[in-house]
């Protein structure tokens, strides 16, 4: 797994080492590395030393690195002037051969810029059958350009076909190291509590943007947290990011193709995460709200906890777990989760949606607690807002 010393950055590097984020206002330390400015002074107050050569820094000799800011720069105004709608075979190429996922007509494949790959993110397409975009591009990149919510480049079109409207094809950063769900179902144990909990920290951050900006992500799991950086001892190195969210029937950020098929994305309801009134025979549109994304994450961090087992594997068939979670059954608590922790996770299973806690209140609920356990320290939260400015 990568860690924090791994991660190199030069003047042509797009990345901070420290948040993984492209940068905005580069500075150059003296250990010769480049940083975001309020991440880096954030760093040398809590630790006076370089992340990556833990030689001493100090705050009065980190200057503007006008190279990488001129590169970035050059990059935004690209993606903007596009309005950031890219031209298959033209702007961006994506790999031959199979997917590297596909479920349920969804497909991730690797893809490169074309003309040149220089001083550019790594880069993939997402691609969803049977939905078609309701908003313009422009609002889902704001909207992902929180630090813990996967960064969208923008829509990806087809030259070749005139009117693509049953599919829509996103241009999405890479995750080196994958799905929380591929991470734990390779490790022979599951990660330390303050680990878990560090990553959970980090989505319900992302999810507070999300819920500011009326998105219902609607389905919340470990397949859909994505890690960036891991290291089992130390979670102020770790970086993830959810993703897939607002793939629900129900979503506002899709809309389901006249002629999708049964089986696209949007028409699954992932029933072993799902809250108990989606699950109800008469559930309708109004019953997706923060309040179920609140159940999932806490089913979400049970699957954690359980080093990526399905929730009710023993159970085998879906429609006897939905008649055990609409008569009130609950996952049992994993061996490894602290009473403290269990006592905030079951209170995202209340019944009733109103007995949930949102997301900024279970942040503040995991977060007392994180601090009793040992200091929390997140430079990410100081650096970025929680909403973004597309707020309807």
């Amino acid at each position: 797994m990568a860690s924090l010393t791994d991660t190199r950055t030069s003047d042509n590097s797009l990345l901070c080492p420290l948040t993984l984020e492209l940068f905005r206002d580069p500075v150059l330390a003296q250990d010769g590395h480049t940083y975001e400015r309020v991440a880096i002074e954030e760093w040398i107050r809590k630790t006076g030393s370089s992340p990556l050569t833990r030689q001493p820094l100090s705050m009065e000799h980190l200057y503007p690195n006008l190279v990488v800011k001129k590169i970035i720069d050059n990059f935004e105004t690209l993606t903007r002037n596009k309005k950031y709608q890219f031209i298959l075979d033209v702007d961006v190429k994506k790999a031959k051969g199979r997917p590297l996922f596909q479920t349920y007509g969804k497909s991730i494949f690797n893809a490169e810029w074309l003309r040149t790959n220089e001083n550019r993110p790594k880069i993939l397409i997402l691609k969803i059958n049977g939905a078609r975009a309701s908003k313009e591009a422009s609002f889902y990149v704001e909207l992902s350009r929180h630090p813990h919510i996967v960064r969208t480049f923008g829509f990806v079109g087809n030259k070749n076909v005139n009117d693509d409207t049953d599919s829509i094809m996103l241009l999405q950063e890479c995750a080196p190291e994958g799905s929380l769900y591929e991470l734990l179902d390779e490790r022979e144990t599951v990660p330390d509590e303050k680990i878990l909990i560090e990553i959970f920290l980090q989505i319900i951050d992302a999810m507070i943007c999300l819920a500011d900006n009326h998105v219902v992500h609607g389905d919340l799991a470990c397949r859909n947290i994505l890690v960036f950086r891991f290291d089992e001892t130390d979670p102020e190195k770790i970086v993830v990011k959810v993703t897939d969210f607002g793939l629900s029937r129900h979503s506002k950020l899709y809309l389901l193709a006249s002629s999708a098929a049964s089986h696209t994305t949007l028409n699954i309801i992932p029933y072993r995460y799902a809250a108990p009134e989606i699950l109800s025979a008469n559930a309708t549109n109004e019953v997706y709200t923060e309040k179920s994304d609140i159940y999932s994450i806490g089913v979400s961090i049970w699957e954690a906890y359980s080093g990526g087992k399905i929730p009710w594997s023993k159970i085998e068939r879906d429609d006897h777990v939905i008649q055990r979670v609409t008569n009130g059954d609950r996952l049992s608590q994993p061996s490894n989760c602290s009473s403290q922790y269990w006592s905030i996770i079951v209170k995202t299973w209340s019944k009733s949606p109103h007995d949930r806690p949102n997301f900024r209140e279970l942040k503040r609920l995991l977060t007392e607690q994180y601090y009793q356990k040992g200091k929390l320290f997140k430079y990410s939260s100081l650096y970025y807002p929680h909403t973004t400015s597309n707020k309807k």
